[in-house]
């Protein structure tokens, strides 16, 4: 029974839960969305198996609920349904007259509102329009200044304001055009601008070929302008200085210096003070590179612009200094040169100095360096090319100046100045060519005779231009002769003249007198040594310098020798350079006349040998005669008679003077012995001439005639000074071998020879058979014409058997010679 109870209860349980479970479900369906029924309803199949049947039941139950609900209410309220009905239908018939009456006054209402309508529309209209004009001057407001910018930048366009355009491009790029952006004029203006700063860009540049274009054609204006202040600053230095100098020590040059276009120091301050200073922006418009620049820089393309202008400039540069083929010619090419290059670099130095960094010192030192380098070889090669000392000094001078300009701008010179050292050798050359022809023209016009001087201006006049002092000579009366020739004053002057030219080169190199005095010393011994020299030798080796103008050369170079060291106290005096100094050159004036008297010397002597050859080519001897004239060779005495009136020329040289009387006599005694020695020699060659094949006994004795006037000429001492027989000696050889054969005293020859005591010791064995060979010729030639069908006289072939004897005698000796030797 238990059991039961507790199922009941059990049963009865679940019952319960069952019920309560639908009502949830029910509630759930009534109250929510019809889309979300699905899982409430799968709910009620996931229950136990009869819940699906009792959910139903369930279901009924309470649709049948909702029913009687419904029913009760409309029961409740049918009754004021019907009469809201009827009332309704009383309503109708007022409605419709109401809606009578409303239809006429809504027709009425839409007549009168149609005019209120269009007023409205009109009105609307013109709100609209207001709007908008309110917006477009809004709009307008913003644009205006767009407008009024890029108006300016065409004006600025228009006057070539190029760097205050590119600022106004910059303000509409980031200020103007960003607000009215959406604007198309807006954007063609801003993809106008890109275009405006290449045409800005473009006409800069052009600007720029402009401005190089003309700096190139103005370079020589400005170079010119540079050189003239800096020459005149130079000047006034100079003028300033020598005034301190004459004011404080005598004058350096023995001459008054001059300004050095005739102008005194206080002229030329003057006129540098009246004269306008002129500067490369007085004569060129620096602005378009300081426009380009800026453009550039606003664009930021600077290092385009540097490196273009940077490029442009050295091309420039390599055409200034290309100098034209014809330069050398007039001093103007090299100033023209120099004007363009100094123009040139002093632009650079106002770039460098005006912009910052559009050039660099670096850049103008190697723009310096290459020109510097460029210029030195131009000049060498067309100083090489001058022949004119003139020329060349003004070269110096153009060298100096432009120098001088470009140091005052900072460019190094030291090379420039170390050129000078090569430009002064050309310099010399070109002194020495000239000076050439000074000294051969003075040596043709000269007489070759003693300066004669009538009265004491004479005298004065020559001793002014020579330093000549005599004693003796001094003491004579009027009129008298000096003993050198006009010559030797005018050589003297003019090597006092190229002095002072080499001095004048010497001026404004910045170097001290030492070095002054040692070029000066030098260009002299050139031309000492070199030039007068040369022309002393040419002139000693013309052919129409005789034997008196030769004497007169050597007595000339004695005085030039003598007054070589007044010519180095006149450069002391120049310099002010004490001779004491140890590194003082010296003159070699002694040396160069020295060897100019021996050439003179040694031509008398070649000519006076050349003169006797002359007169032995006269000769003409009939060797095979049977006996002698009985008197001289007649061109024998012409020689003997030609050599004592030349000999006598030497005696009347003017002796007064101890020095030109012994070397005057040295001369005519070597010349003497030279000619004597010579005729002695040309006799012996005629003799043993190997064309001479036969002699007969009478050429002999004619012969020894003509050697016999010989030996009395050279007793009868043509020149005084000889001792004893020392002139005869001359003939030694000659008068051994003829009394060998005149006296035929062959054995005394055979058995003295080798003896010191020898009569015959002169005569050589060989020369003794060749002439016996040639006799014993003539006598078989002579013997056959007297005896053709005889047989040889008696005494005759005696005399051929000696002679054959002596010959064999003869040939053994000089066989033994031979190989002894």
């Amino acid at each position: 029974m238990n059991t039961v109870t507790v199922r009941a209860n059990m049963a009865e349980s679940e019952s319960l839960e069952t019920i309560t479970e639908h009502e949830r479900i029910l509630q759930e369906i009534e109250s929510t969305d019809t889309a979300c029924v699905g899982p409430t309803l799968r709910s009620v199949y996931d229950d136990q198996p009869n819940a699906h049947k009792k959910f139903m039941e369930k279901l009924d139950a309470r649709i049948r609920n909702h029913d009687r609900e419904i029913e009760k209410m409309c029961n409740f309220h049918h009754q004021g349904f019907v009469d809201a009905i009827t009332e309704l239908l009383k309503v109708r018939a007022d409605a419709e007259k109401l809606m009578g009456q409303v239809s006429d006054t809504n027709r009425r209402l839409q007549d009168a509102g149609r005019e209120v309508t269009a007023q409205t529309e009109e009105v609307i209209r013109c709100r609209i329009q207001q709007r908008n004009m309110a917006t477009t001057v809004e709009r307008l407001q913003l644009c205006i200044p767009v407008l009024e910018m890029y108006s300016k930048l065409k004006e600025q366009l228009e006057l070539k304001r190029y760097y205050s355009a590119l600022k106004t491009m910059e303000q509409l790029e980031n200020t103007y055009i960003p607000r009215v952006s959406q604007y198309r004029f807006c954007q063609i203006m801003a993809e106008m601008l890109p275009k405006l700063r290449e045409e800005i860009k473009e006409i800069s540049m052009s600007d720029l070929k402009d401005f190089l274009e003309s700096i190139r054609k103005h370079s020589d204006k400005i170079g010119e302008t540079a050189m003239r202040q800096a020459q005149q600053h130079r000047t006034f230095n100079s003028e300033v200085q020598k005034q301190v100098t004459l004011s404080c020590a005598k004058p350096m040059y023995g001459r008054t210096p001059l300004h050095h276009n005739g102008l005194s120091a206080e002229a030329a301050d003057e006129e540098e003070m009246d004269e306008e200073v002129l500067t490369a922006q007085d004569l060129v418009d620096f602005s378009p590179v300081y426009r380009c620049l800026h453009i550039y820089t606003v664009l930021g393309d600077r290092e385009t612009f540097e490196n273009y202008y940077r490029k442009q400039r050295k091309k420039q540069a390599r055409l200034v200094l290309q100098p034209q083929s014809n330069m050398h010619e007039t001093v103007e090419g090299y100033r023209k040169y120099f004007n363009q290059i100094v123009g040139f670099f002093v632009v650079e130095d106002h770039i460098l100095h005006a912009t910052q960094g559009l050039v660099t010192r670096a850049f103008t030192d190697e723009l310096w360096n290459m020109a510097l380098s460029k210029i030195i070889a131009v000049l060498r090669t067309h100083s090489s090319y001058c022949e004119d000392p003139d020329l060349v000094l003004e070269l110096k001078n153009l060298i100096v100046i432009f120098a001088d300009t470009l140091q005052g701008y900072g460019f190094p010179v030291n090379r420039l100045f170390d050129l000078l050292f090569e430009v002064r050798d050309q310099y010399n050359e070109t002194l020495l060519k000239k000076w050439a022809l000074v000294f051969r023209d003075i040596f043709e016009q000269d007489n070759y005779s003693p300066i004669p001087v009538e009265n004491e201006e004479e005298y004065k006049a020559v001793v002014s231009r020579f330093p000549f002092h005599d004693a003796e000579i001094e003491k004579q009366q009027f009129p008298k002769k000096l003993p050198m020739s006009q010559s030797v004053p005018q050589i003297y002057s003019q090597v006092k003249e190229f002095i002072y030219a080499s001095l004048k080169f010497s001026e404004s190199l910045h170097r001290s007198s030492t070095e002054i005095d040692d070029m000066l010393r030098k260009s002299t011994n050139l031309l000492l040594t070199r030039t007068l020299s040369s022309c002393l030798q040419n002139l000693i080796k013309k052919p129409h310098i005789g034997l008196t103008e030769l004497v007169q050369i050597i007595i000339n170079t004695t005085h030039l020798e003598y007054a070589c060291k007044y010519l180095e106290d006149f450069i002391t005096n120049i310099t002010n350079v004490s001779p004491e100094t140890v590194h003082t050159t010296r003159l070699y004036g002694l040396s160069t006349f020295k060897d100019a008297r021996h050439a003179a010397e040694g031509e008398i002597y070649t000519k006076l040998n050349q003169k006797i050859d002359e007169f032995i080519q006269l000769a003409d001897y009939e060797w095979g005669m049977a006996e002698s004239d009985g008197r001289a060779s007649g061109y024998l005495m012409d020689l003997i008679n030609f050599l004592r009136s030349t000999f006598q020329v030497f005696t009347h040289l003017p002796n007064n003077n101890k020095d030109h009387a012994a070397m005057s006599g040295k001369v005519a005694q070597t010349a003497c012995m030279s000619a004597c020695k010579h005729l002695s020699t040309s006799l012996m060659q005629m003799l043993l001439d190997t064309e001479l094949k036969q002699i007969s006994m009478g050429a002999i004795e004619q012969f020894n005639l003509d050697v016999i006037q010989c030996e009395l000429f050279a007793s009868s001492e043509p020149v005084p000074g000889f001792q004893g027989d020392t002139l005869q000696l001359a003939f030694i050889d000659l008068r051994q071998l003829l009394d060998l054969f005149m006296v035929w005293d062959w054995s005394t020859y055979l058995a003295d020879y080798g003896q010191p005591t020898s009569k015959y010791l002169r005569v050589n064995p060989s020369t003794a058979l060749a002439l016996l060979e040639k006799v014993n010729r003539g006598m078989k030639d002579t013997s056959k014409k007297n005896n053709i069908f005889t047989q040889f006289r008696k005494n005759d072939r005696d005399k051929q058997k000696l002679i054959e004897t002596v010959v064999k005698q003869l040939r053994s000796l000089v066989n033994g010679m031979s190989q002894h030797s």
